[in-house]
């Protein structure tokens, strides 16, 4: 099964176009790397309202993986995960366990980070670091779990 990926980059400045998107672009390269396919991608603001159009719409376009980056600090503007949350079936703790323990071998300001996945509906929604560097290590953290995820989610029977 070929996993259909969306991204959202989220950002003020990017979505006005003060700052160009470098953590989407970096995150696309990333999941070709794997093998996956980009179906959509979308920049929009720091909005709760926003961010949770933007999932549900990369959902509704047929997304197995919403990959968002940006939202996960502690900034007060930085609000992904509550936006994830308000719209999900379920969380996926370990995703976000996993990514804060390895990133804190990087670095101690890891800790700070607010990572997490979740299910919408049927697809699963990553929420991943603005820094690109930071979005790409801790997509690469979680990555080998994305296939079996997907698979469950979507109904395919697997092997295990």
């Amino acid at each position: 099964m070929r996993i259909q990926v969306g991204i959202i980059t989220i950002s003020d400045r990017a979505a006005k176009g003060e700052y160009e998107d470098t953590g989407g672009p970096a995150l696309k390269e990333a999941v070709t790397g794997y093998r996956w396919d980009v179906l959509t991608e979308d920049v929009v603001p720091d909005d709760k309202q926003g961010i949770q159009r933007a999932i549900r719409g990369q959902v509704r376009k047929g997304c197995h993986v919403v990959l968002t980056t940006g939202g996960t600090g502690v900034a007060l503007r930085d609000g992904t995960p509550e936006a994830a949350r308000e719209i999900a079936v379920r969380e996926l703790p370990g995703f976000g366990e996993a990514m804060r323990m390895e990133s804190m071998k990087t670095t101690k300001n890891a800790i700070l980070s607010r990572n997490l996945a979740v299910v919408v509906d049927q697809s699963l929604v990553i929420c991943l670091p603005g820094k690109p560097a930071g979005a790409v290590e801790c997509l690469g953290i979680v990555a080998e779990a994305v296939p079996h995820a997907v698979e469950i989610l979507q109904g395919v029977p697997t092997s295990c």
